[in-house]
Parts: C-alpha cells; structure tokens; sequence
C-alpha cells in the first residue's frame, strides 16, 4: 500500500528523509513539501548535498513545485501549519521536520488540517508515543498514536545499546 507523505520542513531532515525513502525504493508518494524557502534552491539542496553523495536523479524546479525525475512534488510555502491542505491532498502522514512544531499541541496544527498522523523528527513535549526503530516501534497504534516523535539523534544512537544490554543483562 502506497503511503502518501507530506513533509513540513524541507531543510536537512526534510530532505535525507525523502532521499533515504527514494534511495530504498519505499512505497511512499510524496504528495508534497511545505517550505519558506524558494523552489529553485530547495530544487538544488536535494540534488547537490554538502555532507551527502549528490542525488543521482533529474531534479527541475517547476512553477508550482519540484520535479524528480518526473515525479511532481507539491511545493507549499505557509508558516501556519493549520493552513495547510493536507486533507485536500490525501496525506497520510506529515513528517514535521522544521524543529519548530515540537510539541503535540503544535504538531497537532497538522492533524486539524487534515492529515491523520503526524511524525515528529525531534523530541515531542507531550506526544502521543516517542518511537525508536528496533526497540519499541512494534508498539506503536495508528488508532491511539496520532502525534509521534522520533526522539533525538542522540536517543536513536543511545538506546538500542541499552535495550541490547537490559535484554542480556537485566
């Protein structure tokens, strides 16, 4: 089943988010990018990265978004998150990568304008659940799960060792 995404936030975390789904050929339609920043450069950051090898992909900025390889991606360009047509567009998901949107109750902007999950790629003050892949995603409940962090680099690197430990160990 295809996931449609939408990402708010489509600087560094914005951008290797979608370049490590492309590069695994996830299932993901990526419906579209909410960013202040102007197409043409967003179009060049994702093609030319200073840390990462350059996506090897046609990447064209266009009048209304950014094209990859013919893949039209939405460009958006609102600060209000409740402004957002992620419902008119049918996003599942919106990955909220800005670091602004850090609490639910501001990540939750994106759930009233239309997206039924948000993933929070940074700490989340009083998100529904923080989840890190290979120690406790297994429990996470689309029904109940609405607001989602993914915890901090730090965590993600931290805790898979002490799951590792508690599990042989105690």
């Amino acid at each position: 089943m295809t996931i449609r995404v939408g990402i708010n936030g489509f600087g560094r975390i914005g951008r290797n988010f979608f370049r490590a789904a492309k590069a695994q050929g996830a299932d993901i339609d990526f419906v579209a990018v909410n960013d202040l920043g102007d197409r043409a450069t967003m179009a060049h950051l994702l093609k030319y990265d200073s840390v990462m090898p350059n996506l090897e992909a046609t990447i064209v900025a266009t009048d209304d978004g950014i094209s990859v390889d013919g893949d039209v991606l939405k460009v958006l360009s609102e600060r209000d998150p409740k402004d957002l047509p992620w419902g008119d567009l049918g996003v599942d998901v919106v990955i909220e990568s800005t670091g602004i949107f850090t609490s639910r109750e501001r990540a939750a902007w994106h759930l009233d304008a239309g997206a039924p999950l948000v993933i929070v790629s940074a700490p989340c003050s009083g998100a529904d659940s923080t989840f890190v892949y290979g120690v406790n995603h297994t429990d996470f409940d689309p029904a109940i799960h609405k607001v989602i962090s993914n915890a901090s680099c730090t965590t993600n690197c931290f805790v898979p060792m002490v799951k590792v430990l508690d599990d042989t160990f105690g």
